[in-house]
């Protein structure tokens, strides 16, 4: 991820706008080995070293096997150089292991051509939450104080220049601090609360009239009906607020 030598959760611009992204480039390790297991992955900081990109991050399953897979695909793959496992007893970096999860924590080295961050950063699109990847595609939430007309040439540049696909999922326009606000609510969810709320804001679950109806969502994750409204109401709860919730 980010070779900037900087924390790659610094806050941005105190305006503008927060947009959700998912995305994808060529040549990234950490698409790779979570395409390749069940396994899923957490990034809070990287930085240039001695022209190498070290990255810190959070390896993530429901079991310690699928959480080796992902180290030893990380180890045997043609895009790290080293790969470090770390002391997973403390949280670091800001970034505590997800509840009742297999965890490992590493420390990877990979050259810079393979990041995107940079790219990203260099166009004025800065993080606001860790990074998380999963199943190959990976999920920032960013901010930049631009129109919507330029952010997308922004973006569009950045795709022609790393190979990426890059989609906004989420546009929103706020103040400092109703930002903030949003964020430590979103950083409450669990990752799969996450998942069920993205593929349903992506799938129209929200429109009028609804494109899709629970059981079809419910479906697709591979969860009961009554599971996906049970994260949908956990979600609203802690986004809306429990008077709010449920209202859709």
């Amino acid at each position: 991820m980010g070779a900037d030598g900087s924390d790659a959760t610094a806050n941005s611009a105190s305006g503008g706008l927060q947009l959700t992204l998912e995305l994808e480039h060529p040549d990234c390790w950490m698409r790779e080995v979570t395409a390749a297991t069940s396994a899923r992955l957490l990034v809070n900081a990287a930085y240039l070293v001695d022209e190498k990109v070290k990255a810190h991050v959070v390896a993530y399953a429901e079991s310690a096997d699928a959480v080796d897979a992902l180290v030893a695909a990380t180890r045997a793959s043609d895009h790290t150089e080293t790969v470090t496992e770390m002391d997973t007893r403390r949280s670091f970096g800001g970034i505590s292991a997800p509840v009742n999860k297999a965890t490992s924590t590493l420390l990877v080295e990979y050259g810079p051509e393979e990041s995107i961050h940079d790219a990203l950063v260099s166009h004025g699109f800065m993080n606001q939450e860790p990074i998380r990847i999963r199943n190959g595609t990976e999920y920032w939430t960013v901010a930049i104080d631009e129109s919507r007309a330029t952010i997308q040439e922004k973006l569009d540049a950045v795709c022609e220049q790393k190979g990426a696909t890059i989609t906004i999922t989420q546009i929103t326009s706020a103040t400092t601090g109703s930002r903030e606000r949003d964020g430590l609510a979103v950083r409450q969810l669990s990752d799969k609360q996450r998942e069920v709320f993205e593929l349903a804001r992506k799938r129209g679950y929200y429109d009028y009239p609804r494109a899709v109806s629970g059981s079809e969502l419910a479906d697709e994750l591979d969860i009961a009906k009554t599971t996906f409204h049970e994260h949908l109401r956990k979600v609203e709860a802690t986004l809306l607020g429990p008077r709010d919730a449920g209202r859709y």
